[in-house]
């Protein structure tokens, strides 16, 4: 591990954030000797952050706790091209109000991770349409489009990955990376910026914003990615059976996203408390010690302080408590996720098969079917074990609820409701 200088680089590097870096000596330099600006850039695609962006969130996070000015850049402009980076296919345009939308959904989670204001490191968060709607076109290509090789540009692995496999790459998907690149020299002029971050896969675009910012007379810039993120059997982070680990918490409830880390492979223990929580190192390394069953406790700690930075202190203590009344007293918690579902069908009879997908804990008749001959579904804590058992008024209990459990960890109440 390189040794660094600056409380910055140094906090990244023991916490396992850093893949690369441009410039390790320079930027170690420039940070340890006064306050730097970076930023980290988001595009507008959903109306909720994910798990895979806490990351470079929780970077900037450590950026503003060592003494520098984090930016977050909201992407209004780029989003209306859609960064085609190691895809299939060019993603779906989206109409201006749809980006407005998706990015008034995204600025409420950083209200909890960052300290906004107006003094010398407070983050602030600025849109990319500020300018990028504003350029003449013409202009742009001469001052900004004649220092890009398209010669270089196609030998990126993003680019190549998609015509080897002979898949068409828009002229509006290769003009994303020279707006990215845009940006950055941009952040530059306007704040001083100095270090754009992000995932391993955004090198390339990173890169190029430091050549353009070189090109075009700027300071150094500086880039800085993290590694792809992958539990230790070789998953994806932040995937579920029902689909993404969405950051905000009507995408997916504080007591589900706290399970998801309470479900977290006992080898990934260390590595996600260092990179998900803002715990001490040598509390990390006691938790880490622990072994057998012991380790659970360290999973719980994991669960409750990343729910913290994401919903708060108090929805992390209500869903670690809901946890162990459920767990471990076999209560009936009804802070568990609810699903409502018509009264009349509760009451003319409602399949078991139909309720466990409607509750959102599998997504087909099938996935049920099996799990029921595994013995893994239960309503009100009582196994099924035939898949054409029917759920009706009886089964609702005093609390108006019917308990629905996938295994020993999952569990929703279906609340039968009058339309």
């Amino acid at each position: 591990m390189q040794r660094f200088k600056s409380d910055f680089l140094r906090v990244l590097s023991e916490r396992g954030f850093i893949h690369q870096i441009s410039d390790p000596e320079g930027l170690d330099e420039a940070a340890a000797s006064g306050t730097i600006t970076g930023y980290v850039g988001y595009d507008a695609t959903a109306t909720s952050l994910h798990i895979g962006n806490l990351i470079s969130a929780t970077m900037l996070y450590w950026l503003q706790e060592t003494g520098h000015r984090p930016i977050v850049l909201m992407g209004g402009g780029t989003s209306m091209i859609g960064d085609p980076s190691f895809r299939d296919e060019q993603r779906r345009l989206l109409p201006p109000e749809t980006i407005a939308k998706n990015i008034e959904g995204i600025q409420r989670i950083f209200g909890r991770i960052l300290r906004f204001g107006d003094g010398p490191t407070d983050a602030f968060m600025v849109n990319n349409a500020d300018w990028l709607l504003e350029l003449n076109y013409v202009q742009f290509l001469r001052d900004v489009g004649r220092h890009f090789s398209v010669n270089r540009m196609l030998s990126f692995e993003s680019v190549k990955q998609r015509l080897d496999r002979e898949q068409s790459l828009s002229f509006l998907e290769f003009n994303y990376m020279i707006l990215q690149a845009y940006d950055f020299v941009e952040l530059n002029r306007r704040y001083g910026c100095i270090l754009q971050m992000g995932g391993s896969d955004q090198w390339g675009n990173i890169v190029n914003g430091i050549e353009l910012g070189h090109r075009m007379g700027r300071p150094q810039l500086y880039a800085l990615t993290t590694p792809l993120l992958t539990t230790a059997s070789g998953a994806k982070m932040g995937k579920t059976a029902s689909g993404a680990v969405w950051l905000n918490p009507d995408h997916f409830s504080p007591y589900d996203f706290w399970q998801y880390w309470r479900n977290t492979e006992d080898e990934d223990v260390e590595r996600f408390l260092k990179i998900f929580t803002r715990l001490p190192l040598d509390e990390i390394a006691r938790l880490a010690a622990l072994k057998g069953a012991e380790i659970n406790e360290a999973k719980k700690v994991l669960a409750t302080e990343a729910t913290a930075i994401v919903h708060g202190r108090e929805a992390a203590e209500s869903a670690a408590e809901t946890a162990r009344k459920t767990f471990e007293e076999g209560a009936l918690a009804e802070s568990l996720p609810t699903v409502e579902v018509p009264r009349a069908e509760v009451e003319s009879g409602l399949g078991v098969l139909t309720a466990v997908v409607r509750a959102g804990l599998a997504a087909s008749n099938g996935e049920v079917r099996r799990a029921i001959a595994n013995n893994a579904i239960r309503i009100n804590d009582r196994p099924v074990t035939d898949d054409r058992a029917i759920i009706g008024a009886d089964d609702v209990t005093a609390e108006g609820v019917i308990k629905v459990s996938f295994g020993r960890k999952k569990h929703v109440l279906l609340r039968p409701v009058s339309e």
